[in-house]
């Protein structure tokens, strides 16, 4: 057994699980339920009253935290400290986000003043491409942006500009670019004029696998179209650190934004991989979302547990998962614009916390990252939300809602906040067999049809839900939102005593994929793999079954 599992803490919560009452009773018994187990913060509001949580509950949590020294962590992870102990290197995304009268240390050096250097080059790169002064090749302006990266390259990005479509600059538009199929940037390029688009490609090296050869698709087709090696300048840019690499492609080294080795690709958005968000969506607005994250960074550093928002979310994800055996976390937004934040919220999440050993090395004998999924509502009303409440898996759910909308028609909002809190409200207090059998009593069925129609009209409820809500979907509550659900991260990690930093099993797949693709290309027959991918190679090399 791990010191986590050992500990007097988690023996109490473990057995407090069993004794929880229905959270009908828990509402019925305290009419404060709602005022005591909510809290606002950056713009933010969070009712977490229909929880399995009692007053007992959510001490044993703080206890849990306070003996895995989650302060500590947290001061830690804002001081600099080398927390990405397998790759030695701080954790400072936060940083991104600071202000410039603050000072930040990492390997020596105060980063603050280098981070507030790459924002102001940001801001006169993009001036100049939205006030129409940069020029392509053919002097006209740049309509069309297309991001090209991978991972957090391109997820925080594309997720972010979407969700802040109101914002946008009205003459630009933006293509994403991930997946290595030919066909994404095939019909990508189908709807975009050479002379009036602008690439950015954004690695860290310069030379990862997916993003470099979407880049060199796109110079051919560039080339292809009537440009010229000396006008690639004019029409790609790059984030990245390999300088080098990048000025041998074409790219002119005033226009190579820097990354850093304490950013991870999926806390990236806030640096100069938010690029096409800062182009989108204008510099002051990106200041906004970065604002909006600061203000969750202070929150989240110097509030205390009980009245913490990231750590309350995370100990509320941890219990249900390490107490009730959840396997996974569903998050429905009521909101269009945020339809992409599930899949954005997946990688944060389960990239950071997909791990089997702690710190130490020791493997780990509890349930880590659940599998997060969700989509928006009211779709999934309509498909997977009959799992959520009648299904026997115990999937925790966060709603998440504007109160005002962008584009307010007729009801249409009434109607989706409706069905969002009616839908938690669901969740929580279900319907047992005698309301189902009394919804029955004035049909024509008989006796015993009603008694089975009913048995298949319950739900137990007592499902978990948390709700968030604001008053708009603004670039600086989007800013907090994000901002919150890496943190809630972090606190499930810091007590897990895993890496939330690292991502191996990202890293094996490359290597291997690498591999096979060599083997792809070989003359022969492979045959010193194991037989199932000796097998596949050589059938995809046939080029037929």
């Amino acid at each position: 057994m791990t010191f986590l599992t050992q500990s007097t803490t988690w023996q109490a919560l473990s057995a407090h699980s069993k004794n929880v009452p229905h959270m009908r009773e828990l509402f019925a018994n305290d009419t404060a339920r709602f005022n005591n187990m909510s809290l606002s913060a950056c713009g933010l509001f969070l009712d977490y009253s229909k929880n399995r949580a009692t007053p007992q509950t959510l001490e044993l949590l703080y206890a849990l935290a306070t003996e895995a020294k989650l302060e500590t962590k947290i001061k830690a992870m804002f001081a600099g400290d080398i927390i990405n102990t397998t790759e030695k290197r701080a954790v400072l995304h936060t940083a991104l986000r600071s202000t410039a009268s603050q000072s930040i240390t990492a390997e020596g050096q105060d980063i603050v003043p280098e981070v507030q250097q790459t924002l102001n080059k940001m801001q006169a790169f993009v001036t100049s491409v939205t006030s129409g002064q940069w020029k392509g090749y053919t002097g006209k302006a740049i309509t069309d942006i297309v991001s090209i990266g991978i991972g957090g390259s391109f997820l925080g990005p594309k997720i972010v500009s979407q969700a802040l479509r109101p914002y946008w600059t009205p003459r630009l538009n933006c293509h994403f670019v991930a997946n290595v199929d030919g066909t994404s940037i095939t019909e990508k390029l189908k709807l975009l004029n050479p002379e009036t688009t602008l690439f950015i490609m954004s690695s860290k090296s310069f030379g990862t696998q997916e993003t470099l050869t979407n880049t060199l698709t796109a110079k051919a087709w560039f080339l292809a179209k009537g440009g010229l090696q000396s006008d690639v300048a004019k029409h790609f840019v790059a984030v990245t650190s390999n300088v080098a690499k990048a000025t041998d492609f074409g790219i002119d080294a005033d226009n190579i934004f820097p990354m850093w080795d304490w950013v991870g690709g999926r806390y990236s958005l806030w640096s100069a991989i938010g690029l096409p968000i800062a182009l989108l969506i204008g510099m002051d607005n990106f200041r906004g979302l970065l604002q909006g994250a600061h203000l969750m960074d202070e929150h989240f550093a110097n509030a205390p547990l009980a009245e913490n928002m990231p750590v309350i979310m995370g100990l509320l994800s941890l219990w249900y998962g390490n107490f009730f055996n959840a396997q996974s976390h569903v998050v429905l937004t009521y909101d269009h614009y945020l339809r992409g934040l599930p899949a954005y919220f997946q990688q944060l999440d389960m990239e950071s916390n997909g791990k089997s050993v702690t710190l130490n090395g020791t493997d780990i004998d509890y349930s880590t990252g659940p599998v997060i999924w969700g989509g928006e509502g009211t779709n999934g009303q309509h498909a997977y939300h009959q799992l959520l409440h009648q299904g026997t898996a115990l999937i925790p759910a966060d709603f998440i809602m504007p109160l005002q909308s962008h584009n307010p028609i007729g009801e249409h909002h009434d109607q989706l906040a409706s069905n969002c809190l009616g839908q938690t409200q669901a969740l929580m207090q279900g319907r047992t067999f005698e309301e189902a059998l009394a919804e029955l009593a004035n049909s024509s069925m008989s006796e015993d049809e009603k008694r089975l129609i009913a048995k298949h009209k319950v739900m137990p409820g007592n499902k978990p839900s948390n709700t968030l809500l604001m008053d708009k979907l603004t670039p600086e509550t989007l800013g907090a939102l994000i901002a919150l659900y890496e943190h809630r991260t972090f606190v499930q990690g810091a007590i897990w005593d895993i890496n939330s930093f690292d991502q191996w099993g990202v890293e094996l797949g490359k290597v291997l994929g690498n591999d096979v693709l060599e083997r792809i290309g070989a003359s022969e027959d492979t045959h010193s793999l194991d037989a199932s991918s000796n097998g596949l190679i050589n059938l995809y090399r046939q080029g037929k079954i």
